[in-house]
């Protein structure tokens, strides 16, 4: 009981940076080197409001090209009424919203939306992300230039509760672009990996909050099953799943703290 009160609170506020390089065969040179930092997993309450702000001002100092926010703004409480639901959970995306909109990136903020956004009131928290000019990215993408080159980023609904449609979010990419997918939830993979997508970012899986060494997490959500951490190669897909800032039902993480994924893009030419 003194690891998971003592040793697991302290870790559930201890956020690291977890640097990874990730070579793409299509990167255009000029992107060669362009960073991402990527959050996740938010689930604001009180007790969530320390790792989150810590994040935030760590990312800013890290000064990534671009930032990606995989989802996960706020919790839906369990065994309640819809109705209820949504009046305990979007709220919380304002004070959420409000530490997130100090984040700063030359490229922008783009954020997709998790399953607990959508169990709560997916049209409220995009609003209110969008007032703080965080581009909520659904089933859509933008485009990222670097003289005449260019890269896409592309967002889904959250693929578990949602509605997401990567066909439709692809519509406009040329076949020949590379493609940067943020999806919620990890497992995802399996059918992103189907179409030229070369990078997925998720989160969902917080690492199971308790992760034992040589046996793994007691227990990881529906799609974040197979990938539940770190880098993966899912065909000619690369997958990374951040295992998020904030914790659910109790504020505890064990071998898993806080992660802030900084992801550097390499060109294969350059490697």
């Amino acid at each position: 009981m003194t690891l998971l009160g003592g040793d697991g609170l302290a870790q559930s506020n201890d956020v690291g940076v977890v640097p990874v390089d990730i070579t793409l065969g299509r990167l255009p040179r000029s992107f060669d080197g362009f960073t991402i930092a990527q959050l996740s997993d938010f689930h604001y309450e009180l007790f969530t409001s320390k790792p989150i702000s810590r994040a935030v001002a760590m990312v800013n100092r890290l000064a990534p090209d671009l930032i990606a926010l995989t989802g996960d703004f706020v919790t839906a409480p369990l065994f309640e009424k819809p109705d209820t639901m949504r009046k305990a959970a979007w709220r919380a995306a304002v004070p959420c919203a409000d530490i997130l909109s100090k984040l700063a990136a030359p490229e922008g903020v783009y954020a997709v939306l998790g399953n607990h956004d959508v169990l709560s009131d997916s049209g409220r928290i995009t609003h209110i992300l969008a007032e703080r000019h965080i581009a909520v990215l659904r089933n859509r993408a933008v485009v990222l230039r670097r003289g005449e080159e260019k890269i896409w980023l592309v967002g889904i609904d959250d693929a578990y509760l949602g509605r997401p449609d990567l066909g439709t979010a692809l519509r406009d990419v040329p076949a020949n672009d590379t493609t940067i997918l943020l999806a919620h939830e990890p497992d995802y993979a399996d059918e992103a990996s189907l179409l030229p997508v070369d990078l997925q970012l998720s989160g969902h899986s917080h690492g199971g909050q308790i992760w034992i060494p040589g046996l793994g997490a007691p227990w990881l959500p529906p799609m974040a099953r197979k990938y539940p951490r770190g880098l993966y190669r899912v065909g000619d897909l690369t997958l990374y799943t951040n295992i998020g800032v904030g914790t659910i039902h109790l504020p505890i993480r064990l071998n898993c703290p806080p992660e802030i994924t900084l992801i550097r893009l390499r060109a294969a030419s350059h490697c």
